[in-house]
């Protein structure tokens, strides 16, 4: 069966459980908070969100924090394991940089898993990169 075509969109919202839908379609989930408390600040804190559908199916997201004037952290970018190898990626991160604006930095940590994607879409490692880990969060 042909599949529908890719909407991407840099003005679309999403709910927390979309959101969470996508990081564990993508294998993200294993590395991010997935409690929609959570994922409903991380959301509203992004600076830049650009958006990949299938239908109404949210099948990637890149979610970016930004100055718009020197640096944009990317601090997500998930796309369903059944939509990779697509050119989603490619294209979400290319509508970040288009947003966050094209003389910004774009940063990002990459998953272990996804380290050799990077380079193969032209990004370049960096090998200083420094991290004061967050305080354990108390579970309710």
């Amino acid at each position: 069966m042909p599949r529908s075509t890719i909407r991407y969109s840099t003005e679309q919202r999403i709910t927390a459980a979309e959101f969470s839908g996508v990081l564990r379609r993508s294998t993200l989930a294993d590395r991010r908070p997935t409690e929609e408390r959570v994922l409903s600040r991380m959301l509203a804190g992004a600076d830049v969100l650009a958006t990949a559908w299938c239908d109404s199916l949210l099948v990637g997201v890149s979610r970016a924090i930004s100055d718009f004037a020197y640096c944009a952290y990317l601090s997500d970018l998930a796309v369903d394991v059944d939509f990779q190898r697509e050119g989603i990626g490619r294209e979400l991160i290319r509508q970040t940089q288009e947003a966050a604006g094209l003389d910004v930095n774009l940063i990002l940590l990459a998953a272990p898993a996804a380290q050799s994607y990077y380079p193969h879409i032209g990004m370049q490692p960096h090998n200083s990169c420094w991290i004061l880990p967050r305080a354990p969060t108390p579970r309710r």
